[in-house]
């Protein structure tokens, strides 16, 4: 079981680049129009620490018998991810702030993550070394 701290970061990864398909330019501008103003009310009572859509256009990187690098990224359009918003809430609060996306009814689907302290490398190699010089020599 997982002990989330009750106030801390989390980042709502927003998916689905093409939600709009099939609408009207009037309905994507009352959807654009709410959240933005979604947005503006957050950040207003100090939720949002920082948010920003992404392009569809970038590189990945990756090692596969040497250094590789492509053009991509090449998620479906359902799963690439369009923006985020990077909160300062408690997890249930963050969950309740991410069914709040007006874009969901429309196939946005937002993912809640915890922002952690250390990556779980780090965290995984420090508790090795913590057991490795705590066994009786």
């Amino acid at each position: 079981m997982s002990s989330q701290p009750d106030t801390s970061e989390y980042l709502l990864l927003f998916r689905g680049t093409v939600w709009d398909k099939g609408l009207s330019p009037e309905e994507i501008q009352n959807i654009m129009t709410q959240w933005m103003n979604w947005l503006e009310r957050l950040t207003k009572e100090g939720k949002v620490k920082a948010a920003q859509p992404l392009t569809n256009e970038g590189k990945i990187v990756s090692w596969e018998k040497k250094l590789v690098i492509s053009d991509g990224p090449f998620a479906e359009s359902k799963e690439a991810v369009g923006g985020y918003f990077l909160l300062y809430s408690t997890h249930d609060e963050a969950v309740e702030i991410a069914k709040q996306c007006p874009a969901l009814k429309h196939g946005v689907i937002v993912e809640v993550r915890p922002v952690a302290d250390q990556c779980a490398s780090m965290e995984r190699m420090k508790e090795h070394l913590t057991h490795a010089t705590s066994k009786p020599a």
